[in-house]
């Protein structure tokens, strides 16, 4: 063997060994899209944009806001969503993650959009309570304005002792279309804040 010859043996054990010695590495960070985890991110952001500083004691008729919505699709496909807004009292039923079930309240709003994998939506909403009226140990919700438009809500909180407050959630499911059957789903995802509401 000449040294020409052994020099593209050398080269050859060498780069499989290398290849051999790197798979492990490799297939953690070249996973396929098929072997990684499949979810969609759904979020709610106060008014400087950080999980903080919510509304939360709120006036009759006072703007509120904004606060910021958002979904990031890591499903590994293009996604079609849905996200409805609702609002509720302390006794009415919120949606359940352990039954993977939405709220039975009617929606207020709704946003519908499409996402690739891997894309991001935000909005912003600005909310303002209205036609709010104290009745002895309870207040009146007549309606909410989201992003301008005014909804019907007729919902009447009564007085929390122990938390001292006339509560009320504004929150927000996330449901997601199923090509099957032709029909969106509940995502099992859903953000809100608690609001005590003031005349």
């Amino acid at each position: 063997m000449n040294l020409k010859e052994y020099r593209t043996v050398f080269l050859v054990a060498s780069l499989a060994l290398m290849i051999i010695a790197t798979f492990p590495t490799l297939s953690m960070v070249m996973s396929s899209p098929s072997s990684r985890e499949r979810f969609s991110e759904f979020w709610l952001l106060g008014p400087e944009h950080a999980a903080e500083n919510y509304p939360f004691n709120v006036r009759a008729d006072e703007m509120q806001g904004p606060i910021y919505l958002g979904v990031g699709n890591h499903m590994g496909c293009s996604e079609h969503y849905l996200i409805y807004v609702k609002f509720r009292n302390q006794t009415q039923q919120p949606p359940s993650s352990t039954a993977s079930k939405p709220s039975p309240l009617p929606p207020l709003y709704e946003f519908q959009f499409f996402l690739e994998d891997g894309e991001a939506w935000e909005t912003p909403l600005n909310f303002i309570i209205r036609n709010t009226s104290l009745q002895k140990d309870s207040i009146f919700v007549g309606n909410i304005s989201i992003n301008g438009v005014t909804f019907p809500v007729s919902c009447t909180s009564t007085w929390d002792s122990k938390n001292n407050g006339f509560y009320y959630q504004l929150f927000f499911e996330l449901w997601i279309y199923d090509l099957g059957n032709s029909s969106f789903h509940f995502h099992n995802r859903f953000v809100g804040i608690w609001l005590n509401v003031t005349v």
